[in-house]
């Protein structure tokens, strides 16, 4: 039976009721809805406009189905369309005409807002827990390697070469901006709609402050027409989730490339590793892929409640019933791509050798030797191209730049001495660099120094 039948002098078809209902994915909701609706029924016996005892029974009626819930006995139909309407109807059923008093001085809009708010406050504090075990990871993972050589890139190219520690430690970066975005859109999540009705407020003495504090809010939409018709927090929450997938895909993009046999810098684990139906010798990164895959899912989600919002006009609109499939989907894709991800890093093996030997060969020392000319005087452009005929040469010749001899050094320009030598090797390329933020390995101790006095 529908709760708002009173208006209507038809039933609704089969087809519309399914069409209409949103029980299938809202029901995961339960939860905050039964709480919300506890805190409703208390404020509404606080305030007298329910008796205590009917406010109290209402409560413990609620708490047993929660309970009835979670211990499966109960099935929703979608005859009562969606979470709210569905528990109003188990709640009438158990206690009478009591149970259809809790819906005084409230519209399912406020209701669903409330709901949606509840979850993301949940969902952040998960989120911020994953992210915040992946960055342990990184953080350990750099301790290890903090005097592991490797190649740095630009466009893909070898460029300078930096220390692996140095290379987590850049993402470590990019996570704990991504815990910020997440701490800060929390603050607009964290705002009360519920007691905004419909959309105008309501005749009721009711006190939203009451249920702000019953529900942890840390303050009161001002406005009822905006608490229940927008959902730029719930925009905002996936955008954090775009964000954060957007670099664990380009981190994944890059384990995918070391674990080739061109690169051969990692092995991925075979636990988080597939195989080939057709080719045996096949071991393929497919978590990694995966994760890469899913980011563009969550982009997805993103531009879908984007589009189902870019043309309501005020208030609440049936459309914004899709809101719930676009957030649950970016929640659930990224808590499952996080986990997976601190799992795979943590097991995976890195090949130090190959990596000094890529960093080793591949002219990225070119840019200290020009600065080892700028010390003698000569204007850094000149010592450019200098250096620069200098690689063109050693690729000729298939050698590094560190095995040139002398003779062949100073015949590109007489200020080069054997002190080149040490200046150009690898690690005497990673330790020269002071800048605050460098790649050396003291400014990568100071690095993991400063994470671990932040915490």
């Amino acid at each position: 039976m529908k709760l708002w039948k009173g208006r209507f002098s038809k039933a609704a078809t089969s087809s519309a009721d399914e069409f209409n209902a949103s029980i299938e994915f809202d029901q995961r909701l339960y939860k905050e809805d039964i709480t919300g609706s506890i805190a409703h029924a208390r404020m509404l016996g606080k305030q007298g406009i329910i008796t205590l005892e009917e406010s109290q029974l209402i409560i413990k009626a609620l708490q047993e189905i929660l309970e009835d819930i979670e211990a499966g006995k109960i099935e929703f139909t979608i005859e009562s369309e969606d979470i709210h309407m569905n528990i109003e109807t188990i709640l009438t059923e158990r206690i009478g005409a009591t149970g259809k008093k809790l819906h005084t001085a409230r519209s399912r809009n406020d209701q669903v807002a409330v709901d949606i708010r509840l979850y993301l406050k949940k969902e952040t504090a998960s989120i911020d827990k994953l992210i915040k075990e992946l960055m342990d990871a990184l953080e350990q993972l750099a301790e290890k390697h903090v005097d592991t050589v490797m190649p740095g890139y630009t466009h893909l190219q070898r460029a300078q070469p930096v220390t692996l520690a140095y290379h987590l430690l850049a993402y470590y970066q990019m996570f704990s901006r991504d815990r910020e975005r997440f701490a800060d859109c929390l603050k607009r999540i964290d705002r009360l709609p519920l007691g905004s009705g419909a959309l105008a407020g309501t005749t009721y003495n009711t006190d939203r402050d009451f249920l702000a504090e019953e529900l942890g809010f840390a303050s009161v939409l001002p406005n009822g027409m905006d608490a229940v018709a927008d959902r730029d927090f719930a925009i905002e929450f996936i955008n954090c989730c775009a964000v954060t997938m957007m670099h664990l895909s380009r981190f994944c993009e890059e384990l995918i490339l070391w674990s080739s046999v061109e690169f051969s810098f990692v092995e991925i684990d075979d636990s988080f590793s597939t195989g080939s139906s057709i080719m045996p010798q096949k071991k393929n990164p497919d978590m990694a892929e995966l994760i890469r895959g899913k980011t563009g899912r969550v982009y997805g989600d993103l531009m879908s409640l984007l589009t189902i919002c870019k043309g309501l006009p005020l208030a609440y609109n049936k459309d914004l019933q899709e809101d719930k499939i676009p957030v649950f989907d970016a929640a659930d894709t990224l808590k499952a791509s996080v986990g997976i991800f601190t799992e795979m890093i943590l097991t995976m093996k890195v090949k130090e050798d190959k990596m000094e030997h890529a960093a080793k060969y591949g002219y990225m020392n070119a840019t200290d030797a020009a600065d080892y000319l700028v010390s003698k005087g000569i204007p850094f452009r000149d010592c450019h191209e200098i250096i620069g005929r200098i690689v063109l040469y050693c690729i000729n010749k298939g050698i590094a730049i560190e095995e040139m001899t002398m003779e062949e050094f100073k015949s590109f320009s007489p200020e080069f001495d054997n002190d080149i030598y040490e200046k150009i090797s690898i690690r005497s390329c990673i330790s020269a660099k002071k800048s605050n933020g460098s790649t050396s390995f003291e400014s990568v101790k100071a690095q993991l120094e400063e994470i671990k006095s932040n915490k």
